[in-house]
């Protein structure tokens, strides 16, 4: 079920990739891939703010999240020259904190798209 999902959410970063190209901001590709997710039927959200707790206190907006899909799968955008572990970091982080069985690390400041394209698995979950 989530490979289908995946094999989607790639085909439609995909599709933003060759109408836009390269070197536009985060936002515009954000807000295009969840209109293609929505447009083949996702359940799509977008700026996920999550709480985080620390000790004893809970923080609201610990983080956000770019867009989740089917309230499962994290996805990331970026639009830098390459991923840093401090991308990595960041997506196995929200995974853990929301418990999301699958994440991906999208970056569209790629010539091919497919190559900006990391999948991450919940090995926590």
């Amino acid at each position: 079920m989530y490979n289908k999902i995946s094999e989607n959410i790639i085909g439609a970063a995909i599709e933003v990739h060759k109408a836009l190209g390269p070197g536009l901001l985060e936002s515009a590709y954000q807000e295009c891939l969840f209109h293609e997710l929505k447009a083949i039927g996702y359940a799509v959200q977008k700026e996920v703010s999550r709480p985080i707790t620390y000790k004893d206190l809970e923080l609201n907006h610990g983080y956000r999240i770019d867009l989740l899909v089917e309230n499962k799968i994290v996805l990331e955008l970026k639009t830098v020259e390459k991923f840093t572990d401090v991308h990595t970091a960041q997506i196995l982080t929200y995974m853990k904190l929301g418990n999301f069985p699958l994440g991906s690390l999208i970056n569209f400041h790629t010539k091919l798209l497919k190559n900006g394209i990391k999948r991450f698995i919940n090995t926590n979950e």
